[in-house]
This record gives C-alpha cells, structure tokens and sequence, in this order.
C-alpha cells in the first residue's frame, strides 16, 4: 500500500478524528486522492453503504470545486434513499437551490435572527448563574443548550424539547455511537416531530387562527414570485436547522471555551478589548471549527490537478484541512488573531451552500463570550480531561469539556 492510501485508509478512523489535521498536513500535498470510504450525514453506518471518493483538501483545489456546482452536484442519492429525512437547500442544485432559498431567506431574515439577541443574552446569563461551583462539565450544561433553545425559540417551540432536538441533531450528523436500528429510530422520531408541528400550524393557518409568531409560520407564509413552500419543504428546511444548526454550534462553541481555557493570554486579551471578538471566532473557525467535509459528486469528466475524476465520481471537499493550508495560511497550526486574511476560513462553506445560518452562530457565540467574560476572571481546565467526539469525520469537537470558571472578586 503506497503512503497516499495509507493516508486515505486512516481518515475516518477514531484515532484521526479526535485531531484529524497532522493527517490533513501529510496528505493535502497528495491530494486529489482517491479511496476515501465514509458516511454522508443523515445515512445510518452499518445500514446504508459507505461512498467512496476522491479527497480535495488543498484550498485552491476545495474552493474551487465548491463554486462550480455545476460540475460538483450536492445532490447526494445515498441520503435521498436513507431512511433518514432528505435535507433542505444543502442536497439541492440551482436552479432549485436558488428558488428554495430566495423563498427560505424571506422567513430566515437576518432581522429575525437579530430579534432573539436580548433574549439570547438574558438566557446565557441565567445558565452562568446556575452553574455549580468547582468543575462544570461545560457541553451538557451550556454548549448543546444555546443552540437548541435558541432554535427553539426561533420555530416558535417550546424550551422544553431542546434536550430531544440535541439528541436528533447529533444522531443525524453522526456524532453519535448509535445501532443502526437505534440511529433509525431517532431519525423518525426527529422527522415526525417536525411533520407534526408543522401540520399543526398550517392547521391552524387553514382555521383562520391569528398568525403565530416563529419560523414556522413564516416558513408557510413565505411567498416568492408567487411561489411558496410546500409542507415537506417547510418540514424538511426545520430538520435542516436543527441537525445542521445545534450540532454544529454546540461544537463550536465548545471548541471557543477549550480555546479560553488554553490558550496563554487569551482570556485576559478578550476580556480587555472586546472589539477583538470577531477575530477570536474567526480564527477558531479556521484553526478548528468543527465541519470537516461535505461529499459532491461529479456530473462530467473533470481535471484537478494532474488527477481524473469521471462523472459520477464522489468527491469530498475537506474544508476544514482547506483552513490549513500553509499557501493560504501560513503556519496553520499557529492560533493568530492577527492574521490578515481570517475571512477567507471556509468553516461556513462556500459558494452556493455558503451556510444561511451564520449570523445566528454568530450571535450564539457573541452572547456566550460576553457573557463568561463579564462574569468570571478566568476559565481553566477541570480535573477530569477533555473527551472529544471520536465517532465521525463530518465534525470536530468535544462530547464533553469539564471547566472551571473562576468568579470576578465582588
């Protein structure tokens, strides 16, 4: 076995996702590679089969195969046939995709998104406040509940079912150990919650009931050139929301408290000047933001690099070694906030799919620093160590992080 599919053979082992990029660095001078066997999100391992595919992961190559959809299709047929519900807007091509969205977006304004900010802060504030004293495993208590609850809030749902919306999510993305049968069930379970919410309110909306406030609503009122949303759509964009949303977030700001937690310095800088915020998150995202790759699949023959990939190929773009790219970014492994190109990161994806949700992660992640920045002088690691997601290669991050937050002096 040559270097190159030793490499590709180790990708989605456990040992690589837990700290996937000195593999990355290795294999991106490699790249395009093929032999790559994993699951796209919302398949069931064991069930479905894995794909095999060419691996993209030097930046040029991943941005450049992100802008021509036309000949790298999201449409993905495995997932379409999985017993798992088909996503919204992240598995469709234009001119679909753009129809689908110019009518999403009416109802997913960046306005609603911004209406949840004072609520936001008041509920991280009220999460803080209850924290125990000494270790806090920070995950359970924090990381998974802002993103649900805020999703939550934003559908018009109760706070209640965020805790089953977290177990959907990382069933779905496969951040889980699960059985198939278990992975199957949960993903009915997330399917039929959702189908009936929403025929619930579209009931209502049948009935002449005043107009709910929420997503939801909006979703069915949405109205583009006088099309609107059919109720699988709707059903579907809120499965889309919720697994792409919550799971990813929850990752995310896990990784921006193990970054307070480590880096020398950092909390202190932050704390003086929060105009560098933005930055902070920015480089989180390029040095460790949790999305790895998205699958495509090739509709033509195509040259990359000195590499030919055949139409029907699979290919994984693999943004996340894309963020590490030395001709992009230089020492990659380096956490600079100081870097002068921290926008070009990819974490949010790229092109057509570049992600409807980043203002709200935004928001999320803006509300929690501020919020444990303004209550406490420091934030250290607990006794017990860190454990991190080890079951998929979509993401990266940790499914338990025990901290200590250290109170300001009254």
């Amino acid at each position: 076995m040559t270097e190159t599919e030793q490499l590709v053979t180790a990708l989605p082992r456990p040992e690589t996702i837990v700290d996937p990029y000195p593999l990355y660095q290795r294999l991106r001078r490699h790249t395009p590679a093929w032999g790559y066997r994993d699951y796209p999100p919302g398949t069931v391992p064991d069930a479905d089969e894995p794909v095999t595919a060419w691996v993209l992961m030097k930046y040029a190559e991943v941005v450049a195969a992100a802008r021509d959809h036309d000949t790298f299709s999201s449409r993905d047929p495995l997932q379409e046939s999985s017993s798992a519900p088909t996503l919204m807007l992240v598995n469709h091509d234009n001119p679909e995709h753009d129809r689908l969205r110019g009518i999403v977006a009416l109802a997913f304004s960046r306005k609603r998104i911004l209406a949840l900010e004072e609520w936001l802060n008041g509920i991280v504030g009220e999460m803080l406040v209850a924290l125990p004293g000494g270790e806090c495993e920070a995950v359970g208590t924090i990381t998974s509940v802002i993103p649900a609850r805020a999703m939550l809030r934003l559908f018009g749902l109760p706070d209640a079912d965020a805790e089953r919306c977290r177990r959907w999510a990382t069933a779905f993305m496969l951040s889980a150990a699960l059985s198939p049968a278990e992975r199957e069930a949960s993903n009915r379970e997330l399917a039929a919650y959702f189908a009936d919410k929403v025929g619930a309110a579209a009931a209502a909306r049948a009935a002449g009931a005043p107009p709910a406030d929420g997503l939801i609503a909006a979703l069915l009122d949405a109205e583009q050139d006088g099309e609107r949303l059919s109720l699988e759509e709707v059903i579907r964009f809120c499965v889309t929301l919720i697994v792409a949303g919550a799971e990813t977030t929850t990752f995310l700001l896990a990784n921006l408290l193990h970054y307070l937690a480590t880096l020398p310095g950092m909390f202190d800088t932050l704390a003086a000047d929060r105009g560098l915020l933005e930055r902070f998150i920015d480089e989180a995202l390029r040095h460790g933001g949790p999305p790895q790759r998205l699958f495509r699949i090739a509709t033509r023959d195509v040259e990359v690099g000195d590499k030919h990939i055949a139409a029907g190929d699979w290919v994984a773009l693999f943004f996340a070694a894309a963020n590490h790219d030395p001709a992009v970014f230089p020492d990659p492994a380096r956490f600079d906030l100081d870097r002068p190109n921290l926008r070009q990161q990819l974490s949010f994806g790229y092109g057509l799919h570049h992600c409807l949700g980043f203002a709200l992660a935004r928001l999320e992640a803006r509300a929690m620093l501020n919020a444990v920045l303004d209550r406490y002088a420091a934030v250290t690691l607990g006794p017990t160590p860190p454990r991190r997601q080890r079951a998929s290669l979509l993401t990266c991050g940790f499914d338990s992080l025990h901290l200590v937050f250290t109170p300001r002096a009254a």
